[in-house]
């Protein structure tokens, strides 16, 4: 038999009705699949968006060199990083992300706390996508010459502005993405293509500008051997252009697959995602490589400066100079659309992964399954952010580099280890060289930038510190989501809905005749229970005490002529009274549950329950039902001598 345990009156009240209202209008679109080219749109707000800074960024880090560092960028998305999250897409299809694949890496707390500190970075790279995304939209607004004049020095408000339409959007119900996002993107690449075209018939018309270029290039790097080695240490500062892959594992679930697809081996969702990846890293390589050139080529370096015209919006400086301002504006416009809708990108991201970890470590408080409180709060981070960046993009790129680069490195640790697993020697080395490939990358990223592995520190820090907070806070929840009875352990509760139902908890030791025995007798004794009224003994292992929430399965055992229920939890307190609380619904009696008095320092035994799942059973017991029963006459009874 499976039973439900009935939640606590408080978790039944948790969500306030706009917060549940909100919560089922964002999942409602999640429900429908779509062809796998609508969905890449959806990524690509995130991936493609990156072409609205991408180039002036590569430009100011590698000045000359950009294009072939791009160049090399490139070959490592195409040879690197889509081979690595094919192989995540196949190995966790559902979309959990590489995170998922490394949360049972490390036993125990070691685990939560390694899934925290990649949560981190991936907070890390969400909030720095929207923060970065609305600072670049803001500068693509300010520096149209239209409005230059007027609104030049006002970045902040307008960037906080910018991130509050988001959130409002979100507060309201984030319906119909796909839609919204295969106009932007189509729009958006169609526009870029133009721009780009008309760069590279600048610099085909004008060859003198490959030649200066070209002369450039060897007059201060030497020779091609010199060019590469050099174009090798400064691509990691290129890194923003390898985003969009983590986000496109976490949308699979949108992704239509074929009829004969199951939910655990969905074939032709993956194949469908695995197209969608290809597709989306082919399209951007060869924007990325393009941009570079055109961009590299056709605009005076100091126009990449902080001040500049091209700064953060080089591609738009070339629609501006060589189209008109007219389809300069245009551009600017799309361009502003589809930064602003990657920040809604990121902050879907962002209301996915938190309720699908951190409730379930019980390091959330519940209400974080809705949506819209957690919008607020990322909103808040966010306007933080900005403030802190003065809404600058060149500011921000490290810190964005920095998650996207350690999530990536994660998914191809987690894909080599997968491969050891599968004992697949050329899947160990070619998936270890990318693992070494990334790590380097993140490395020197770090190295350059530290600014982004100080901000992931702050989120690391200010993850595990409200977990730590909310997982004392809610550890005398119920904590337990379904509980199942085997037919031994239905016949006992069976045998005693005839007369008071008496339960004596039990540390198992050996297990036998004697040990029963003597407990049985000890109990009677301080609890005065006649010998004529028959008990069930109550025995609870430990699993994993790192757990919040699971299903415990019970099973009957019969001991010589003593009947034990045995079972397993993740915290001894808590599963006991799941327990009470499910024969009492069965049998409409109270169980009288019996406990002894345990010595030694109760901070001590505090701290024994939070970590280790025991302590002081009986009274977190009785504090538990409390929590989990409000009317007192419905509450289970505890008895506690010795």
């Amino acid at each position: 038999m499976v039973k439900r345990v009935r939640p606590s009156a408080t978790y039944r009240r948790r969500l306030l009705r706009w917060l549940v209202e909100s919560d089922r209008s964002g999942k409602s679109s999640h429900a429908v699949r779509h062809p796998w080219w609508q969905v890449m749109c959806l990524t690509g707000v995130d991936y493609f968006s990156t072409l609205g800074y991408q180039p002036g960024i590569a430009a100011l880090a590698a000045g000359a060199l950009s294009p072939i560092a791009t160049l090399i960028l490139v070959l490592l998305t195409l040879f690197g990083a889509l081979p690595i999250y094919r192989r995540v897409a196949s190995m966790s299809p559902h979309g959990e992300g590489s995170i998922a694949m490394l949360e049972h890496l490390l036993p125990w707390w070691q685990g939560k706390f390694f899934v925290l500190c990649l949560l981190g970075f991936v907070a890390t790279d969400f909030i720095i996508t929207i923060t970065l995304s609305a600072a670049d939209a803001t500068a693509h607004i300010v520096e149209n010459p239209f409005v230059h004049d007027l609104l030049h020095g006002y970045e902040v408000p307008l960037t906080i502005c910018l991130i509050a339409f988001l959130a409002a959007v979100f507060l309201k119900g984030f319906r119909e993405a796909i839609g919204i996002a295969v106009f932007l993107v189509a729009i958006y690449l169609l526009l870029n293509l133009v721009t780009i075209g008309v760069g590279a018939y600048q610099i085909l018309t004008h060859p003198t500008a490959i030649a200066d270029w070209w002369s450039l290039l060897f007059s201060t790097h030497g020779n091609p051997v010199v060019l590469l080695a050099l174009s090798a240490l400064v691509f990691p500062k290129l890194a923003l252009g390898l985003s969009g892959f983590e986000t496109g594992v976490a949308v699979m679930p949108l992704v239509e697959g074929d009829r004969s697809d199951t939910d655990t081996v969905p074939t032709g969702r993956i194949h469908n995602t695995h197209k969608l990846l290809t597709t989306a890293a082919v399209i951007m390589s060869f924007f990325l490589i393009t941009s570079s050139l055109v961009t590299t080529l056709l605009i005076p370096p100091p126009e990449f400066q902080a001040g500049g015209a091209a700064n953060g919006r080089a591609l738009a400086y070339l629609a501006h100079e060589y189209l008109g301002d007219g389809f300069g504006t245009l551009y600017d416009l799309s361009t502003i659309s589809i930064l602003w809708f990657a920040g809604a990108s990121a902050m879907a991201g962002l209301l996915s992964i938190v309720p699908r970890y951190l409730p379930r470590y019980g390091m959330a408080p519940s209400w974080t399954l809705a949506a819209r409180p957690l919008v607020l709060i990322f909103t808040a981070i966010a306007f933080a952010v900005t403030i802190i960046f003065r809404a600058n993009v060149e500011a921000q790129g490290g810190a964005y580099a920095t998650g996207v680069l350690v999530l990536m490195s994660s998914a191809s640790f987690a894909v080599t280890l997968a491969a050891r697993q599968a004992r697949s020697r050329r899947g160990m080395v070619v998936f270890g060289t990318i693992t070494l490939v990334f790590f380097y990358t993140t490395i020197v990223n770090i190295f350059e930038r530290p600014d982004g592995v100080k901000i992931a520190a702050f989120f690391i820090g200010a993850i595990i510190f409200t977990s730590l907070i909310s997982r004392v806070w809610r550890s005398t929840e119920l904590r337990v989501d379904q509980l199942e009875m085997d037919s031994v352990a239905q016949r006992f509760i069976r045998e005693e809905s005839e007369h008071t139902i008496r339960i004596i908890a039990n540390r198992k030791q050996a297990g036998d005749e004697q040990e029963y025995s003597l407990k049985e007798t000890e109990v009677r004794e301080d609890n005065h229970i006649p010998l004529t009224e028959p008990v069930l003994f109550l025995e609870i292992e430990v699993s994993d005490a790192s757990d919040f929430m699971e299903t415990v399965q019970v099973e009957g055992v019969q001991v010589g002529n003593y009947r034990i229920l045995r079972a397993k939890g993740s915290a001894v307190p808590n599963t006991i009274a799941a327990i009470l609380l499910h024969i009492r619904n069965e049998t409409g009696h109270l169980p009288h549950a019996y406990f002894g008095w345990i010595e030694g320092n109760p901070i001590q035994y505090l701290l024994r329950f939070i970590l280790f799942g025991e302590g002081d059973i009986a009274v977190v017991t009785r504090e538990v039902l409390r929590k989990a029963e409000k009317v007192p006459r419905r509450r289970p009874i505890i008895h506690v001598g010795g």
